[in-house]
């Protein structure tokens, strides 16, 4: 049981770290998507160079953030030895170490993507009711303001508020869970920096407007 608090955040981080969006961009277009739009590896940037591709890097990065946590969820549930506050720490492990792995991959030199739909995959194992929730918060913010980046911001931060609100109920001990949930939010909005100071200067992008070089907030 020791030896798995060594083994699931390793192999959730190597899962996580897997650039999809650089590894398609490379594949199909011959091109490095670090040197294309914002030089992110998310999907948002990738759209920029090719809106399937785009497409398809959203679903692998919200698979490789779901696919860890889930997996460990079920090894737990059909584990006979293993307690449930043990296997709500390993759970809370793989999300972290899956997000981080995606916000700073060993291949890439640690510059990764900003997370949104990696841990959106994550979010959906720990609690799919507080995803609906934040989802909404994205879509009526996006309304609003027309920011992707803020709603984005907003979305992941409401989420372990309406996790909290969920779970607080539950049977078994949610704290590892929570606490994960709320590490992976503010990783996620300290990589949304250069999206907030563009906020306050008035200068981030809205989301319609025709701006090639516009940069938005990106996984």
């Amino acid at each position: 049981m020791r030896m798995n608090y060594i083994i699931v955040p390793a192999v959730a981080y190597l899962i996580g770290s897997i650039p999809f969006g650089y590894i398609l961009v490379r594949l199909f277009k011959k091109q490095d998507i670090r040197a294309t739009g914002s030089g992110n590896i998310g999907a948002t940037n990738v759209a920029r160079t090719a809106p399937g591709l785009g497409i398809a890097t959203l679903v692998l990065d919200a698979l490789k953030g779901f696919l860890p946590v889930w997996f460990i969820g079920r090894y737990i549930l059909i584990s006979y030895n293993a307690d449930v506050t043990g296997g709500a720490v390993l759970i809370s492990l793989a999300a972290l170490f899956a997000v981080a792995g995606h916000i700073f991959p060993v291949w890439l030199g640690f510059r990764g993507g900003k997370g949104v739909a990696t841990a959106t995959g994550v979010f959906l194992v720990l609690c799919p009711q507080a995803v609906g929730l934040s989802l909404l918060v994205f879509l009526v913010v996006l309304v609003v303001t027309r920011y992707v980046s803020l709603a984005s911001i907003l979305a992941t931060a409401c989420f372990p508020l309406f996790a909290y609100a969920l779970l607080r109920s539950a049977s078994w001990n949610t704290k590892p869970v929570l606490l994960a949930s709320v590490v992976i939010s503010i990783l996620i909005i300290v990589k949304h920096h250069e999206n907030i100071r563009r906020l306050f200067n008035g200068t981030e992008n809205k989301f319609g407007r025709k701006k090639a070089a516009a940069i938005t907030a990106e996984d």
